[in-house]
């Protein structure tokens, strides 16, 4: 994949879409981030790594409210989303996918995807039941924009009216991607959405990542242990290790961070091609 025109935007604080400020989670007596600090710029592919266990998962779970911080404050467009309900982030426009894909595996392709559109449908309960006025035409507009703009842009046509449960993991989480489109974010975590995948499909996630972001305009967060996705498709790259942030900056800087190398590989000479070069 070659180096995108995108890369290396500027990360000016008028600019920021999200901001973490000194969030710490502790599970029991363990920390598991401290004090991390860091924030994204609209229009921005920000990706967060580090070796297992580094607690990357936990701050996209701190970010969506899954997890409450034991301190700091979590802030998106300004506001401080730190009190709210993990029900109330995808209605702001946050919209999230999993490390091990979660899915209605009984339904079709195209009712998992439409499922993502519930935060923002407000018919009433008698119209929806009924399936006439409001609801008929809320429910046509829904499957248009689905159909030609999400399922076209990631190339599921072919599989739309097929059970979840009976794809191959590769095209799951290419539906659970449309999902998460289908909910309109104007921020998209994505945790780690290659990992399981072969080179084919690595490439083609990768391709939809930036179609999404340049298409779409979406700012995007993702974690990812792919180094050679990561340098190639984000602008800025943020490391944790045991729940610390040792480096952020550009995905040149974070490659040659002596911390960083010490961080995945410990002692070790850095071989270049190890961290996708």
């Amino acid at each position: 994949m070659g180096t995108t025109s995108h890369l290396n935007q500027p990360n000016q604080a008028a600019d920021q879409l999200l901001r973490v400020d000194d969030i710490s989670l502790r599970f029991g007596g363990v920390n598991v981030l401290a004090n991390v600090s860091t924030s994204v710029a609209e229009g921005e592919i920000f990706a967060i790594i580090g070796p297992n266990g580094a607690g990357k998962t936990c701050l996209l779970n701190c970010i969506n409210r899954f997890y409450q911080p034991v301190s700091g404050r979590i802030y998106f467009e300004g506001r401080d989303i730190t009190p709210l309900r993990p029900h109330q982030i995808p209605e702001l426009g946050i919209a999230r996918t999993f490390q091990n894909v979660e899915l209605f595996k009984g339904m079709t392709v195209i009712d998992n995807i439409k499922l993502g559109r519930h935060v923002h449908l407000d018919t009433g309960l008698i119209a929806a039941g009924c399936y006439f006025g409001k609801a008929r035409k809320t429910e046509l507009a829904l499957r248009k924009e689905i159909e030609e703009r999400i399922i076209d842009l990631l190339e599921i046509e072919h599989i739309r009216k097929k059970r979840v449960g009976a794809l191959p993991y590769g095209l799951q989480k290419r539906v659970e991607l449309a999902r998460a489109l289908a909910m309109k974010p104007k921020l998209l975590l994505l945790d780690e959405p290659v990992t399981g995948m072969n080179l084919e499909e690595t490439e083609d996630i990768a391709r939809f990542i930036l179609d999404i972001h340049d298409e779409w305009g979406v700012t995007i967060v993702l974690i990812e242990h792919d180094m050679g996705v990561v340098m190639d498709i984000s602008d800025r790259v943020c490391v944790l290790d045991f729940g610390v942030k040792i480096a952020e900056g550009s995905p040149d800087d974070v490659r040659h961070n002596e911390q960083v190398i010490k961080a995945y590989l410990g002692e070790q000479d850095l071989t270049y091609s190890r961290l996708g070069a």
